[in-house]
């Protein structure tokens, strides 16, 4: 999973690529993700140099024209998004989109699926060049799983138009379809305040990474080497503006179906590890399962999410 490391912070900082999100100096929860494995900690920290280099440069995956940091939140941990429902309403309670491994709560067990708990966790919402307008408050958390998807939706205290009318800044729509291979997508970290820009390279049946296993994921091509703290990261296509998927993790170390290593395992059991490749979780399925008002309704018609 794509969470951040503490070190990250310090090699930013002697690459001088500036100041890390406020959010950013809270540790990752400890025992979960990159920041339980310190053997991990040297090649993540030259990762994040490199990309805090190449962002200074502004060579780094430049944004295409239309795609930018609108929307986006930083979380204390992870990236997300402001979103909205193909027939959501202004005044609907606003939702966050973010990963379920990203839940203040830890990670889900595989099998669980955590619905409507209480929940006051801060967003810092960003604008079009990355600068925090605003902090979001959440109501609770509506939806969170690491089971099929690695998902979660929080429900905040302000509405749609509330938060367009004070900040000017309009939700991320998802799209009800499925994407295509082959699409040029974005993929906006709140987080770190970085936009990638790649290829939807095609789709996996099954994405297995240590207890969880996650179907009909999104690969994508080599450009998108996102890193830790771009969990929950919405992926965007380029053409639309809406979003397909939200980033959740990729294989660091060649390691087969390990935590930070999954593997693409096809429907005779052979695997696959494709080292230095990411991958997101499909979300056209979703809107099916949020009704008038964002009320989830995991008994709708055509909603396929799991169920507690």
């Amino acid at each position: 999973m794509r969470k951040p490391l503490a070190a990250a912070f310090f090699a930013l900082a002697i690459a001088g690529a500036g100041a890390a999100p406020a959010t950013a100096a809270e540790a990752a929860p400890t025992g979960v993700g990159k920041a339980a494995d310190p053997g991990k900690i040297a090649s993540a920290v030259s990762d994040v140099v490199t990309s805090g280099a190449a962002t200074l440069s502004g060579i780094t995956n430049p944004a295409p024209k239309g795609v930018n940091l609108a929307g986006t939140v930083a979380l204390s941990n992870c990236s997300g998004s402001v979103v909205r429902m193909p027939d959501s309403e202004d005044d609907d309670p606003a939702l966050v989109m973010t990963n379920g491994h990203c839940l203040d709560g830890g990670y889900p067990a595989a099998g669980e699926v955590r619905v409507d708990q209480a929940s006051s966790r801060t967003f810092g919402l960003l604008n079009a060049s990355g600068s925090r307008v605003a902090t979001l408050r959440a109501a609770k958390l509506a939806y969170g799983t690491m089971t099929d998807t690695d998902v979660a939706f929080y429900q905040l205290t302000t509405t749609y138009e509330q938060i367009k009318s004070s900040y000017g800044i309009n939700p991320l729509t998802l799209d009800d379809t499925h994407p295509a291979a082959g699409t040029a997508i974005s993929i906006p970290s709140g987080y770190w305040k970085r936009v990638y820009s790649c290829d939807i390279d095609g789709f996996v049946p099954t994405l297995k990474e240590s207890p969880w296993t996650w179907k009909d994921s999104v690969r994508y091509t080599s450009a998108c080497n996102t890193i830790g703290g771009t969990s929950g990261s919405p992926v965007v296509d380029q053409a639309t503006g809406k979003v397909v998927a939200v980033n959740n993790t990729g294989n660091e170390d060649g390691e087969r179906c390990t935590l930070n290593n999954p593997c693409e395992v096809d429907a005779n059991g052979n695997v696959t590890v494709r080292k230095g490749i990411s991958y997101a979780q499909q979300t056209y399925q979703i809107p099916s399962c949020f009704g008038i008002g964002n009320k989830l309704d995991l008994s709708a018609s055509g909603c396929t999410l799991p169920k507690p």
